[in-house]
């Protein structure tokens, strides 16, 4: 039976981030995506700055009806919620219908742009959320917001973060280090409660990362649907974004996008054989 993920989060007009990454990546592992959009992210290309339009509260709310009408899902991955009201529409839906295996990648800027949520909303995140999530996915900045943690330099600065991180109630929690953390390697750790575990990738030499964390955590979130435990969904997780940076394709002079595709080599699909032509 294929396995049906819902993904809660921002639509990216360009389709590399968000809810289209999101779906993508659920395509490429093999199961059903279903999508709550809670904004709109634009990026004008005189500007080169984002502009986001959230999408009415009330419209939030029917497509998690919608989204939920046959009961809970095989997994639910949260991204850019951008209001109170979502965050307690959410918190309250998962509730309701008893949904497991939740993702929650604690959206609080794009690549873009560095402004964060406000405080408001990252403490309703940390008192609503957090404690309903499987396993949270924070970066660099998220991570140094949530755990009170000015400076993340070093490995001891992550495993110090994701103890603080995993005591607001969160069942694990992987700390996106990528491209932001000194040295050669892109590197993560992912922490359950029992054991640190640093994942190291060769840090690659493009700009073809956008779309990344949304990609790593709702790749996180399809491993669990298809029934992985947390360590190897987050291992595969992060072969799986690897790939689809190292092949990444250009928007635009100023946006490279993750390819969802290059994992698997979907360029390689439907070839049409002497029989079709």
């Amino acid at each position: 039976m294929v396995k049906k993920i819902l993904t809660v989060a921002g639509s990216d007009a360009g389709g590399g981030a968000g809810i289209q990454a999101d779906l993508k990546t659920f395509e490429e592992y093999g199961t059903f995506g279903l999508s709550t959009i809670t904004s709109i992210l634009t990026v004008s290309p005189k500007t080169k700055t984002p502009s986001i339009y959230p999408i009415p509260i009330e419209i939030v709310e029917k497509q998690l009806e919608t989204a939920f009408s046959g009961g809970p899902l095989d997994a639910l991955k949260i991204g850019l919620l951008g209001s109170l009201p979502v965050i307690d529409l959410l918190e309250a839906s998962i509730k309701k219908v008893n949904q497991s295996h939740v993702v929650l990648d604690p959206v609080m800027a794009v690549k873009t742009n560095k402004e964060v949520l406000q405080p408001e909303l990252v403490k309703a995140m940390i008192s609503k959320l957090i404690p309903l999530a499987d396993i949270i996915t924070p970066n660099l900045v998220e991570t140094s917001i949530l755990a009170d943690m000015p400076i993340i330099e070093t490995e001891e600065d992550m495993t110090l973060a994701a103890k603080k991180i995993f005591n607001l109630g969160a069942k694990s929690v992987i700390i996106k280090g990528g491209d932001r953390f000194k040295g050669n390697s892109a590197t993560d750790l992912f922490y359950d409660g029992k054991q640190f575990l640093f994942i190291h990738e060769d840090k690659l030499e493009t700009n073809t990362n956008h779309g990344a964390g949304c990609s790593f955590a709702a790749a996180i979130t399809a491993g669990i649907a298809k029934g992985l435990d947390m360590e190897t969904s987050v291992k595969l997780a992060k072969k799986y974004v690897t790939s689809a940076i190292k092949y990444g394709v250009y928007l635009n002079d100023f946006t490279g996008y993750v390819w969802h595709g290059a994992f698997q080599e979907a360029t390689n699909r439907m070839i049409i054989g002497d029989d079709f032509k």
